[in-house]
């Protein structure tokens, strides 16, 4: 990793977080974070913030038709009230644990908190190119009290287990010591 030492801010512009429900995709752009590198460039921590109420939807897959504006507005709005926004308005990842792999990669761990609720949470983190991260993980809803989405009888549901995706793009960092610290 060429970031250099020291404390380094994260949001939208260095990156993205996507969560796909599997039937409706939630994409978050107000998202921030710090990493911490240590002098040998070993990362020391790591937290991210996601403003839970600014979660918009990109996009929806596997219906019979295209989903229209309104219904992008509907679903964030169902969103903001099943994951507690007015009370919990983040949820907030800590990691704790860092093990790099030889590929580059490696595990992530720490806490994440959503709806006041933490529980120990796993990221499996791929490089994707130069000073460029993917790290995949899932959050099951269930765990943090919130019952998944039902409509029409029970005919349409969300699945429990919600997949998270995040991409990161260091590169600046690398290239400019001095930005971010």
């Amino acid at each position: 990793m060429a970031v250099h030492p020291g404390r380094h801010q994260l949001g939208p512009d260095r990156g993205r977080i996507i969560l796909r429900t599997f039937r409706d995709g939630l994409a978050a752009t107000a998202g921030s974070g710090e990493l911490a590198v240590n002098d040998d460039l070993s990362p020391a921590g790591l937290e991210v913030r996601v403003d839970v109420g600014a979660l918009v939807v990109q996009e929806g897959t596997g219906g019979v038709k295209p989903l229209t504006d309104r219904d992008r507005r509907e679903i964030a709005v169902t969103a903001r009230k099943v994951l507690g926004a007015d009370q919990h308005p983040e949820a907030v990842f800590t990691a704790d644990k860092f093990q790099p792999d030889s590929s580059g990669g490696g595990e992530i761990s720490g806490t994440f908190t959503l709806r006041g609720q933490a529980r120990p949470l796993r990221l499996q983190v791929s490089e994707a190119g130069a000073d460029k991260y993917h790290a995949e993980t899932q959050v099951v809803q269930s765990d943090y009290g919130i019952k998944r989405y039902t409509a029409f009888l029970g005919a349409l549901r969300v699945r429990d287990a919600v997949d998270i995706a995040v991409d990161v793009d260091l590169s600046d960092l690398a290239a400019n010591p001095g930005t971010g610290s």
